[in-house]
């Protein structure tokens, strides 16, 4: 039996009783130049711009409802056009993705498919032209529904438009495929839906909007709805002539869609399989008509709804959106003391880049000192050519720049720079007695309320603080290189920290807009113990004899963001074998040192590859370095023995309370290290796999958390 939309959406909502419901304002205006009378819809939900409008089943109907309405309007001639916008700053986000994981069978996935594709279709068939007046932010079905209509306008002020359904293991399964390739030809949808979804989910601007041809008119958000209502009446009189490029349906298609297959295998090297079936059916709509496209569409959607790696996808959404705001663990808020006044120890590259982080993210005063006034010197003058750089390229106006430069200083004089600090942070070279000296001399100039942080990546806090007076005041405070861009801030409490010191921190680190992980003092804490012992693996297997390029075809299906041993001289040499030695001594067991990496790292090489003609290959000079054993692994073996290692010592990390849950070692995985969003970072990959199990004799994760519900 065939469903109507309304049954469709009903059954929907019935699976769905929380939805946020958008509802569809249906208000007249007679428009400029007696062009006659538009229907305006509006999508509103009825909150402000924090709860962005989105389309769960109840909202589809809603929508369903006003294109009833003008509808009967428009057959009776009462209107001469319609037209959509959104409420102030938000056009629509998208699928309500919170009915997305409630879904457990494959009909119902296939409903909201179907429901949703029969809604927008209405659209494009009412007897009179569409508009669409994209005034804010639109994503996904956001997008889509604009994509139904005749027209498009764009607001310059549009911050965030895209289609990131292939991001999060989904296609735009509501048109987006199918319509957006026949309108701006299949290579720029192949960057919109493709390689935009796959690069970290990359935003477009308005302009971009209106420069690829998804928007015919742009115009400032002062007057935009004004504007676009004057524009649409000048098209419907005939005063302006909408053009758009001749798509080309020959070789330029298939080449675009080829293209797209090559950014995919770039991307997860056939590991995810979204961006594939929606490189399936742009292909497919080279020929066909859009009918078979947005069938298509339906079961793509559903396909993938009840698919792992969906689940993995919105378990890692919620991560970085949801818990990532309300760090599990931390201590009272209100516990936490204001920070006036940052100190920097030390004046090296990462200070520097901490310096700059604080001034431009507090707003306070910071100080850097070093050892001598020409190292002072540098690492000040490194914050000011930075914060140049910001003006040129026009991220700060000249008055935020000169109060920038004035806000960060340096000396040598430790007593004068610190004694009124709140929060005083070294980097300083990795090794316990030097940063145990570092603490000392600070604890005898800064206040009793100062916290003293460290952010070193592998040592114990609880024994650098352990000589002081007042050890319950050092925290850990460890930032991701590049500090301006890896999200993940490691907060790890010693044995001692106190709540006071610990909610200072986690009030420092919302400033900084960082994702903190509260970790108990570990070796390595979390992302460098787990990488460690994958790395590790990956060093004891080509040590043994397995090939390098065996090594890295062996861990592709991962989708990694790197190979390992680009990772390796992304890392340093030197570092990765420090970070080594620290969880060798720690646990000899389980983490070796490797001869060969020591050999590289003596020679001071940075890695195993040289460029030669624009190709990465094999340094012959750090290969003739090398000593190999006789154990060839297959790819298979390699990606067992590998994922086999991560998952004892996720386990062993769970037992000992390094993080309170797993959901804290995969959100450290995704903002730390750059792991795939579509593996849900690592947990929800281990349990799909059947790894946990193997390994552990157990699930990391309870059924239906990134997985589809029981």
């Amino acid at each position: 039996m065939i469903m109507s939309t309304t049954e469709l959406l009903k059954r929907a909502a019935e699976l769905f009783p929380g939805e946020v419901v958008t509802t569809a304002h249906v208000r007249h205006l007679d428009l400029p130049l007696q062009a006659g009378r538009l229907a305006l819809i509006t999508l509103d939900n009825g909150f402000d711009h924090t709860k962005p409008t989105t389309f769960g089943p109840g909202s589809l109907a809603k929508l369903s409802e006003a294109l009833d309405q003008v509808e009967a309007e428009a057959a009776a001639g009462d209107i001469v056009a319609v037209a959509i916008t959104g409420k102030p700053f938000i056009f629509a986000v998208g699928a309500d993705l919170k009915g997305v994981e409630v879904l457990k069978e494959h009909s119902d996935a296939l409903a909201i498919g179907k429901g949703g594709h029969d809604v927008f279709k209405r659209i494009a068939a009412l007897p009179v032209p569409s508009f669409t007046f994209y005034n804010g932010a639109a994503m996904g079905g956001g997008v889509e529904v604009g994509l139904h209509c005749s027209y498009r306008t764009v607001s310059t002020g549009v911050p965030a438009f895209s289609l990131p359904e292939v991001f999060l293991g989904l296609v735009p399964g509501w048109g987006g495929c199918t319509i957006l390739p026949n309108l701006i030809g299949p290579a720029k949808a192949v960057k919109v839906i493709i390689e935009n979804s796959m690069s970290q989910n990359k935003q477009l601007k308005g302009k971009d909007v209106f420069e690829l041809g998804i928007a015919d008119a742009i115009f400032e958000p002062a007057d935009f709805l004004e504007q676009s209502i004057l524009w649409a009446a000048k098209v419907l009189k005939g005063d302006t002539v909408v053009t758009r490029e001749e798509i080309d349906r020959g070789k330029a298609w298939d080449d675009a869609v080829t293209w797209g297959r090559w950014v995919a295998d770039a991307k997860v090297h056939g590991a995810a399989p979204a961006a594939y079936k929606a490189l399936d059916i742009i292909q497919q709509v080279k020929d066909q008509d859009l009918q078979a496209g947005f069938d298509a569409e339906d079961i793509a959607l559903a396909d993938l709804i009840m698919g792992g790696e969906l689940r993995a996808g919105l378990y890692a959404f919620n991560l970085v959106q949801r818990r990532a705001k309300k760090p599990f663990g931390a201590p009272d808020k209100a516990l936490a003391r204001p920070v006036t006044k940052v100190g920097v120890v030390g004046a090296g590259l990462m200070a520097s880049q901490l310096a700059l982080l604080f001034a431009r993210r507090l707003q306070v005063p910071v100080v850097l000192t070093d050892i001598d006034q020409e190292r002072v010197d540098k690492g000040v003058g490194y914050v000011h050519s930075e914060i140049d750089k910001l003006l040129a390229k026009g991220r700060i106006n000249k008055d935020n720049a000169n109060r920038l430069k004035g806000l960060v200083s340096g000396s040598l004089d430790k007593a004068a720079a610190f004694g009124d600090a709140d929060f005083v942070i070294e980097a300083v070279f990795e090794e316990m007695g030097v940063k145990q000296t570092v603490f000392a001399d600070l604890e005898a100039v800064v206040s009793p309320t100062c916290v003293l942080a460290t952010n070193t990546s592998s040592l114990s806090i609880t024994e650098m603080a352990s000589k002081l007076e007042h050890p319950e005041r050092v925290v850990g405070f460890h930032f991701f290189n590049p500090v301006a861009i890896l999200p993940l801030l490691e907060i790890v409490r010693g044995e001692q920290t106190d709540d006071a010191s610990l909610a200072t921190a986690f009030g420092v680190s919302k400033k900084l807009k960082k994702t903190a992980v509260l970790v108990k003092d570990a070796p390595a804490f979390v992302v460098n113990r787990i990488l460690t012992r994958f790395m590790g693996e990956i060093q004891s297997i080509i040590d043994e004899g397995t090939p390098i390029a065996t090594v890295e075809k062996g861990v592709e299906p991962l989708g990694l963001p790197m190979s390992p041993i680009v990772l390796l001289e992304l890392v340093g040499p030197a570092i990765a074998q420090h970070v080594s030695e620290t969880l060798n001594r720690a646990f000899p067991d389980r983490f070796a040192v490797s001869e060969n990496l020591g050999k590289v790292v003596k020679a001071g090489k940075r890695g195993f590859y040289i460029w030669e003609d624009g190709k990465q290959v094999l340094d012959p000079e750090v290969l003739a370095l090398l000593t190999f054993g006789d154990s060839v692994l297959t790819e298979e073996q390699v990606l067992t023995r590998s994922l086999d290692a991560v998952a004892q010592e996720i386990g062993l990390m769970l037992d000992e309370g390094v993080v309170g849950e797993a959901q804290d070692i995969d959100l450290c995985m995704i903002t730390g290290a750059g792991w795939p969003f579509h593996l849900g970072g690592i947990t929800p990959y281990l349990d799909r796999e059947g790894v946990s199990e193997r390994v552990t004799g157990k699930k990391f994760l309870a059924p239906g958390l990134a997985s589809v519900p029981v």
